[in-house]
């Protein structure tokens, strides 16, 4: 079951790569942030952020999550760190992503960081048949009539 949600998590993040990010502790709201996915690592995912904003700090951070269809939800921990690199910044630079920084990829204010993942929570929401009859009818529902949480090492 624990690949089985790992591997939808992954499926429904790829098809809406966005997430409310914060900084653990920070006592700042999150902010809504999209995920650069390396099909070759998923361990980790990236953001492409500004040096001024409030997750440039890094350190360790929580991601929530909620797939399209509001039918998967995860909490994702992990740590924000800067990234550096030129190439991992030009392996993942898009035109979505250049027309946010007037200068390019050169943009004085490109900060890009890296969510390395340690851990997640992760729910779905998928009521069968039994499931949708007893919430019509009011009847209890008991755990794993309506979809199914995990706790998962990603």
């Amino acid at each position: 079951m624990t690949d089985d949600i790992k591997q939808r998590f992954w499926k429904e993040l790829s098809a809406s790569p966005y997430l409310m990010v914060a900084l653990d502790g920070a006592h700042h709201h999150a902010i809504p942030m999209t995920a650069q996915l390396d099909k070759d690592n998923d361990g980790c995912f990236h953001f492409f952020h500004s040096r001024g904003g409030r997750l440039a700090a890094g350190g360790s951070a929580m991601a929530q999550f909620a797939a399209k269809g509001h039918d998967l939800f995860a909490c994702v921990a992990g740590t924000l760190t800067p990234v550096t690199d030129r190439a991992t910044i030009d392996h993942l630079w898009s035109n979505a992503v250049e027309a946010w920084y007037e200068g390019g990829r050169d943009d004085p204010d490109l900060l890009l960081l890296r969510f390395d993942l340690d851990d997640a929570e992760i729910w779905t929401a998928d009521a069968g048949i039994k499931g949708l009859f007893k919430l019509m009818t009011g009847r209890t529902i008991r755990e794993g009539e309506m979809g199914r949480h995990a706790e998962v090492t990603l």
